[in-house]
C-alpha cells in the first residue's frame, strides 16, 4: 500500500486530487477542516502537528506527500504598511513556509528509513507569468515552491527522493470563481486559447501521474496547465 498525505484537500483541487488517489492500493490522509486532519499553517508548528498526526494515523509510514494548501488573498500596495507586511508574511506562512516544513519532514522520513518517496507540490501560473498588482505575494510563494521542488529533485534523486510541480492556472475552484469575477470574466478569459479555465479533475490526473506514474527520470520537471495562455 502507497500511503499518501495530501494538504488541503477541503475543496477544490485538493478534494479532487484526494479522490483521484483514492484506489484500492493507497492509503490517504487528507488536511483540512471537512477532509481529515484540521490545521491552521498560519499557526508556527502546525505543519509538524500534521506530519506527526499523519504518521500516527498512517502507521509510521508516508510514501507521498501532496502539498495543496494555499490561500489567494489580495494585498493591494495602498493598504497601511503593517496591514501590507501581515498579508505578505500570511501568505507566504501557509503557501510556501509551511510547504518547506512538511518538504523537510518528508525528505528526512525517507532518509531516516533508507527509502524513496515523492513529493507534489502545486504551485501556479503565477510562479512564472505573475499576477495581478495586489498579489505580488501570491506570486512570489508559488515560484518559491517551484524552485523548491527543483532543488529537492536535484539534491536526493540519488536516494529515490523525487519532486514535481504543477502549474495550473485559473481552475474552477471558489478562489478563482472570485477572483474571475471580480477582474471581469470574459476579458480575462479571452486570454486563454483554450477557451475555458481548467477544471479541478484535470489537474488531479496529473497530480495522480506525479504521485503513483511518473518514470523517476521526470524528478524535477514542472507541468503547466493553463489553457496555452502562458506557453514556457
Amino acid at each position: 500500500m502507497t500511503n499518501i498525505l495530501i494538504t488541503g484537500s477541503s475543496r477544490g483541487i485538493g478534494a479532487a486530487i484526494i479522490a483521484a488517489l483514492d484506489t484500492p492500493r493507497t492509503n490517504v490522509i487528507g488536511h483540512g477542516t471537512a477532509s481529515g486532519i484540521a490545521c491552521d499553517f498560519s499557526e508556527p508548528g502546525s505543519a509538524q502537528d500534521l506530519w506527526v498526526q499523519a504518521i500516527d494515523q498512517l502507521g509510521g509510514k508516508i510514501d507521498v506527500l501532496v502539498n495543496n494548501a494555499g490561500i489567494f488573498d489580495a494585498a493591494p500596495i495602498d493598504l497601511d504598511d503593517d496591514a501590507w507586511l501581515a498579508a505578505w508574511e500570511r501568505t507566504m506562512r501557509i503557501n510556501l513556509t509551511a510547504s518547506a516544513e512538511l518538504c523537510r519532514l518528508a525528505v528526512k522520513h525517507w532518509q531516516d528509513r533508507g527509502s524513496g518517496g515523492r513529493i507534489v507540490n502545486i504551485a501556479s501560473r503565477a510562479a512564472y507569468r505573475g499576477d495581478s498588482p495586489a498579489h505580488w505575494h501570491y506570486a512570489a510563494s508559488k515560484a518559491g515552491m517551484v524552485a523548491m521542488t527543483k532543488t529537492i529533485a536535484r539534491g536526493y534523486a540519488k536516494n529515490g527522493i523525487l519532486a514535481f510541480a504543477i502549474c495550473p492556472g485559473f481552475t474552477m475552484t471558489g478562489m478563482a470563481e472570485d477572483y474571475l469575477e471580480s477582474r471581469g470574466g470574459d476579458k480575462l478569459l479571452a486570454d486563454i486559447p483554450l477557451g475555458r479555465v481548467a477544471m479541478p479533475d484535470e489537474i488531479a490526473t496529473i497530480a495522480k501521474f506525479c504521485a503513483l506514474e511518473a518514470p523517476a527520470s521526470m524528478t524535477g520537471a514542472v507541468l503547466d496547465a493553463n489553457g496555452a495562455s502562458y506557453v514556457r
